[in-house]
């Protein structure tokens, strides 16, 4: 018990102290799933925190899902929820800390090239799709805020039929000019970064308040002992940009099937871009929904009925393709 007038000690986990343990959570959720570090191919050789969740055996899942998080966020506290959910609607999920991010390599929140960061991904994917136990499953993305910019990032460097589809939640797939910074101190954040790319300095609102509807789930959120809460770096500020800039000039190339979810009153990446998006891409397979009054933090700041209605949608669309695609493979083999 702690002392009168010392604070209690924080949270293991972000469901609090019951169950103990991580594969007890799953358990009780219908999953199962385990950590581990990835090291990439190259020459480099930097590691990933990864992590699996699966169906609960002997279940079969019915797709393959990489999942990829946003800014100062990682994959070992509120994300897993969603990721949970996913898997006890039989999806195995696996999803990677960023570089510079939760437990992987690099300083905090430094992301001074996100094609690096972009080709580590790709590489842990590819090796988990490579599993002989995952042959013949279809293949999906799914992305949150700058992790949904990734990941169309990864499908446009990528071969057409390598992915089934995508799930983009809020993402951050352009700088709206409601929030971009003026001209000319983009140009003066680039010229500045290259003499300190990884100093802190660039002001921002608190994230967590704009994100995060429900007061109580803000207080679990700033309890994440491992995300990023200090101000931006100059590089990771430049180099967003700077990647959200060639993806607004490439919306027209986007051909991947993709739901795009995204809270009307969102003020962290706009709704609007999500639309634009939608209105751009040259897939002939796109869902948009906007929900009403919703901010950023669709898959744990919302209200909980707010929640399961986002979730559905996503796990109808994700049954769906699943559906699809495993007549395709039909037709194909009758063929």
């Amino acid at each position: 018990m702690p002392a009168d007038g010392d604070a209690p000690a924080p949270a293991v986990h972000f469901w609090g102290d019951h169950p103990a343990t991580e594969s007890d959570y799953y358990a009780a959720h219908g999953a199962e799933g385990e950590p581990s570090y990835f090291t990439t191919p190259d020459e480099g050789a930097r590691r990933l925190f990864t992590r699996a969740w699966r169906p609960r055996a002997p279940a079969r899942p019915k797709a393959l899902v990489f999942m990829v998080h946003g800014y100062g966020n990682d994959i070992s506290w509120t994300f897993q929820s969603t990721a949970v959910f996913l898997a006890r609607s039989g999806f195995a999920c696996f999803a990677a800390d960023l570089p510079g991010h939760g437990r992987s390599h690099g300083l905090r929140a430094f992301v001074p090239d996100l094609d690096a960061a972009v080709a580590d991904l790709l590489a842990f994917f590819r090796a988990v799709r490579a599993r002989e136990e995952h042959a013949g499953l279809p293949c999906f993305l799914f992305g949150e805020s700058m992790g949904g910019a990734i990941c169309l990032l990864i499908h446009l460097r990528t071969p057409p039929e390598e992915w089934a589809g995508a799930v983009l939640v809020a993402p951050m797939c352009r700088i709206s000019d409601r929030i971009r910074p003026p001209w000319p101190l983009p140009e003066i954040l680039t010229f500045v970064a290259r003499f300190a790319p990884t100093a802190a300095i660039v002001p921002t609102a608190d994230l967590i308040e704009k994100s995060v509807k429900v007061p109580a789930k803000r207080v679990i959120a700033a309890r994440n002992p491992v995300r990023y809460n200090g101000r931006p770096r100059l590089g990771t500020v430049v180099e967003l940009l700077r990647a959200t800039d060639e993806l607004a000039k490439r919306l027209g190339e986007v051909t991947i099937p993709f739901l795009v979810v995204h809270g009307s009153a969102d003020e962290v990446t706009d709704p609007e871009v999500s639309r634009a998006l939608y209105e751009a891409a040259a897939s002939k397979d796109k869902t948009i929904k906007i929900y009403d009054g919703m901010l950023h933090s669709l898959l744990f700041g919302e209200l909980d009925e707010n929640i399961e209605r986002v979730r559905g949608d996503i796990l109808a669309w994700l049954n769906e393709k699943c559906t699809l695609s495993t007549s395709l493979q039909r037709d194909i083999t009758v063929e």
